[in-house]
């Protein structure tokens, strides 16, 4: 159960970073699909 709970959170936190990554890139010349060092 608590690992159930944990997974679900570090879905969600992977799912704010994406959101976050992609608005923060959005005005920078980066190609889709590089990664980033965070």
């Amino acid at each position: 159960l608590v690992l159930a709970a944990h997974n679900d959170a570090k879905t969600k936190v992977e799912q704010i970073m994406q959101e976050k990554t992609k608005a923060l890139t959005a005005g920078l010349p980066i190609p889709p699909g590089m990664k980033l060092p965070f």
